[in-house]
């Protein structure tokens, strides 16, 4: 078996995952990861013998690469990789501005002759794509999608960015009919600066249209658990039924899921012909290791 050579950009959470998910990966072989500053490789603790660039141009023969990075410099990294010929993942969450996205990536995959899988994490990603089966199941009718109680990644770096932060965690708690309230977590630089700080994380787009509580406490490790979660309800019409009920749950560790998903995703990447595409697009089966008449016969 020809092992897809995969790169991984950036190595928090999300990276170490992806890192230890392609290791277990019967069909990849990571081939380095890319760092601004490649002398933090030892306290990011990037396992010895691992290749550490600072950019990827470094680096040969790349078939995937995994951008391990905050949503909102997702899109630029892309580009780049993508005009050099790179299959780019990333987990990108900003629900709102998806279509537009990949619309201008599909157009730099297409020049480059490269696969650009976005938004490839649970939610979007695997959610997505279950909300699509039950609406087919269910043409008609309400689906409601609430997260929690757990640690949401994208809204923790958002408020991990914002000026006077030391540290952070965002608590997504469910209310119900996909309603949701932010419990956000602060540790300052400076306790002068909580006004400005709790100013700032109210009007950013990730929290704006959520009823949002700040608290400013002196240890926010001691509060960290990556655990999240998601229950998923449709209630709707089936030709001419009513009452069709699904339901769907899951209990999870939000950075492993994630980054097993894009693992999957880097893998039906190579599968595909050059453009951007989301995980609703894309095969299950592309999904899976192995070929299809193997995993038709399994599974279907």
């Amino acid at each position: 078996m020809q092992k897809i050579k995969v790169v991984i950009v950036g190595y928090g959470n999300i990276g170490k995952g992806v890192y230890e998910a392609a290791q277990a990966a019967p069909d990849m072989e990571v081939i380095g990861v890319v760092l601004r500053d490649s002398q933090t490789a030892a306290e990011k603790g990037i396992p010895a013998g691992v290749t550490v660039a600072e950019h990827i141009a470094e680096l040969d023969a790349i078939d995937v690469a995994f951008l391990c990075a905050p949503s909102r410099s997702v899109p630029s990294m892309a580009e780049e990789l993508l005009a050099r010929g790179v299959n780019t993942v990333d987990s990108y969450d900003i629900h709102e501005d998806i279509y537009d996205v990949q619309q201008k990536l599909s157009k730099v995959a297409k020049a480059g002759n490269a696969v650009a899988v976005m938004s490839a994490g649970w939610d979007p990603g695997t959610d997505s794509v279950m909300r699509c089966i039950l609406e087919a199941a269910a043409p008609k009718g309400l689906t409601y999608t609430n997260f929690g109680p757990g640690m949401s990644m994208g809204h923790t770096v958002v408020v991990k960015g914002i000026k006077g932060v030391k540290n952070a965690l965002s608590v997504t708690i469910p209310l119900g009919t996909g309603i949701h309230r932010r419990m956000v977590y602060v540790e300052l630089n400076n306790a002068g600066e909580a006004a400005a700080v709790s100013q700032a994380i109210k009007n950013d787009p990730y929290f704006v249209n959520d009823e949002t509580h700040i608290m400013f406490v002196d240890d926010v490790d001691a509060l960290q658990d990556k655990g999240h979660g998601v229950n998923m309800v449709r209630k709707g019409v089936s030709g001419t039924t009513d009452n069709q009920l699904f339901e769907f749950n899951m209990r999870v560790n939000n950075p492993a899921l994630t980054a097993q998903i894009m693992v999957s995703a880097g893998r039906a990447s190579t599968r595909q012909a050059a453009g951007c595409y989301t995980m609703i697009e894309i095969p299950p089966v592309d999904f899976l290791p192995g070929g299809r008449e193997r995993n038709i016969r399994r599974l279907v």
